[in-house]
């Protein structure tokens, strides 16, 4: 006996099919990366008509930046309304996962996306912590590359660095404090007003 699966409710209203879309977009590139994924099965995976994924996207490429911008406004959205950990930490995953597989697959991320929320959130909260904007978006760069290589090389990196005793917390520390000193060099948010003058 075979379990058939029954296909998501069909979505109505252009939002609905854009919002079902990027959802679905993002789960089969995160699984399977954007060049292994077909129009078709994103559509059919979001309950909508491939016609449609076209009409409101146009091509596969322009799905793949649409899908990379969603996430990472998301990403940005979480930032702002303080979320939970669980919540940033899960839309951080998919974001860095669907952004490596299509840059490791030849898509050009940088021409696809045109706007970085979460980064330009990032660089809006520490300007002020450097002297130049140069310097801050250095600083906001080397703490995307941080968080970037350790949420999707953690087992090598505990591994060959001999940190495998560490617990997920701990590493979840080390990385937000080595973060808090790319970017705040001189611990200026740990230190009251009055200090910030000194």
């Amino acid at each position: 006996m075979t379990t058939q699966l029954s296909a998501p409710p069909a979505p109505v209203g252009r939002a609905a099919v854009v919002a079902a879309v990027l959802a679905a977009a993002a789960e089969l590139y995160a699984e399977k990366g954007p060049a292994a994924t077909s129009i078709r099965e994103v559509a059919c995976c979001s309950g909508v008509n491939h016609g449609l994924v076209f009409r409101y996207f146009g091509t596969k490429d322009q799905l793949v930046g649409a899908t990379l911008e969603h996430l990472g406004r998301r990403v940005a959205e979480l930032l702002e309304q303080q979320a939970s950990m669980e919540d940033i930490e899960d839309a951080l995953t998919l974001q860095s996962v669907v952004m490596a597989r299509a840059l490791l697959e030849g898509f050009p991320v940088a021409e696809y996306q045109t706007t970085f929320p979460a980064v330009a959130l990032l660089l809006d909260r520490i300007a002020a912590l450097h002297d130049c904007e140069h310097t801050a978006r250095l600083a906001a760069a080397n703490a995307v590359a941080l968080q970037l290589g350790w949420r999707l090389f953690a087992p090598f990196l505990r591994a060959s660095a001999g940190l495998d005793h560490m617990t997920a917390a701990e590493v979840r520390e080390a990385i937000l404090a080595a973060t808090t000193q790319l970017v705040d060099p001189q611990q200026r948010w740990r230190r009251g007003p009055a200090d910030q003058s000194a």
